[in-house]
């Protein structure tokens, strides 16, 4: 039992991870783009999933969305129509950034 729980956070990791960046649609449908992280906090501590990636992108405004899994590299270029999701291995919410 106790190699079936690192098993099944690992495969829910690389299932979130594979979509790490999602785009909503072209940046002529999107109105504004501009991240703003403040109304995404309310997000922090709550499981990581693809209807709450939808809602944090909507809340924070956000064109982009990217999933940031624990010990992973990412860019830092910096958008500011890219809402960044950090979770843990037990995909809670742990940051949400900007850029």
């Amino acid at each position: 039992m106790t190699k079936v729980l690192p098993l099944a956070a690992a495969a829910a990791a690389l299932i979130l991870g594979g979509c790490a960046t999602t785009n909503t649609g072209s940046r002529e449908d999107f109105v504004g783009g501009k991240c703003d992280a403040k109304p995404g906090q309310t997000f922090v501590g709550q499981r990581a999933t693809v209807a709450v990636g939808a809602g944090i992108q909507k809340a924070t405004g956000a064109a982009i969305l990217r999933w940031a899994p624990p010990r992973s590299a990412l860019t830092m270029d910096f958008r500011e129509e890219r809402v960044t999701i950090a979770y843990n291995d037990d995909l809670v919410i742990e940051m949400i950034t900007c850029g």
